[in-house]
């Protein structure tokens, strides 16, 4: 395939879909929470979005389609995580070390998408 960009945003809805479906078969069924949950799914949907790249594209990503997916795929979870945000809210005004940590959580995702999409990725799975 050419070196033409691919349009990322494919990648990033099914990326927070996977991210969704993990979360909750993870969390509720499974009863694994916590950061180590976060930090599982949020790797595991990185891998699959960079494999699934490569084996359709057969190439590393470019650099603006790494800063779309990762601006598309973060943007869209952001905006989940600001509703879960407000929901939080609504129960109990969330203290600045609960704030601190739901950034962190959040901050898994984008990060490890990042990490997931760099050329280094694309050399070890090429």
């Amino acid at each position: 395939m050419s070196q033409a960009s691919v349009p990322m945003i494919r990648y990033a809805l099914a990326g927070v879909v996977a991210v969704v479906l993990l979360n909750t078969l993870l969390r509720t069924w499974m009863k694994l929470g916590g950061i180590v949950a976060t930090v599982l799914v949020a790797a595991c949907v990185a891998a699959a979005m960079a494999l699934c790249f490569a084996w359709r594209t057969g190439r590393a990503p470019l650099k603006g389609e790494r800063r779309r997916l990762v601006f598309l795929y973060g943007g869209m979870l952001g905006l989940l995580y600001l509703g879960l945000l407000a929901m939080m809210a609504l129960q109990d005004q969330p203290s600045p070390k609960g704030m601190l940590l739901f950034a962190v959580h959040y901050l898994c995702y984008p990060l490890l998408a990042y990490i997931g999409f760099g050329a280094g990725f694309f050399k070890r799975t090429g």
